[in-house]
Order: structure tokens, then sequence, then C-alpha cells
């Protein structure tokens, strides 16, 4: 929320939304209330490829398992946004999944 007078943003205190700049306070009505936790939630597991892949492009590429050479692929970003993409293969045979090298 920011300050309506001017503009910084208000911070939470004794049930008031209180500007630090102008010490401009605000009544904290029920719907502005958020969570605020001290540990961020650990992941439940990441979803790489759906089971419905047959809507994936497919790329001619030889799979290490069974080696037929039809494999679905997606693109995810694994690392930081300045760092390059990984093409993760499924093999439209047997469904080993990898990531590209």
């Amino acid at each position: 929320m920011f300050c309506p007078k001017c503009g910084s943003l208000m911070f939470p205190t004794d049930g008031e939304l209180e500007c630090r700049r102008c010490q401009s306070k605000e009544a904290l009505h029920e719907s502005k209330r958020i969570l605020v936790t001290d540990k961020a939630e650990e992941p439940q597991g990441i979803l790489v490829i759906e089971e419905d892949a047959q809507t994936l492009p497919t790329a001619r590429v030889g799979c290490p398992s069974c080696g037929n050479n039809k494999a679905y692929w997606v693109l995810r970003q694994m690392r930081g946004s300045d760092e390059p993409e990984t093409r993760i293969y499924r093999c439209t045979k047997c469904s080993n999944t990898w990531r590209e090298n």
C-alpha cells in the first residue's frame, strides 16, 4: 500500500498502515492484510513435462535409454536469468527424460 499524501510505501504498525516519510496513518482493513513469514516455503516438486506430451514439439535426438530417435522437448529456466535455458527431452517410446548436454 502506498501513502495517499506522498506516495511512499506504508508499513503496518499496531493495526494501522503508517508512512515513514510523512507519518500519515491509515486504518488497516481486513482486505489489505497479508501473511508474512520468516522462512520461504520449500517447493514440493517441479513438474518438468506433463503426462499429456502429445502437444509438445518433437526433435530428432537419440534416447540414451532405448535408442529411439524421436523425443518431446521443453525449455526451462533452471538457473539464474543470466544463464541460458535448459532443454529437457522425453523419449516418445520409453518416456525416459534427460537434459541436453
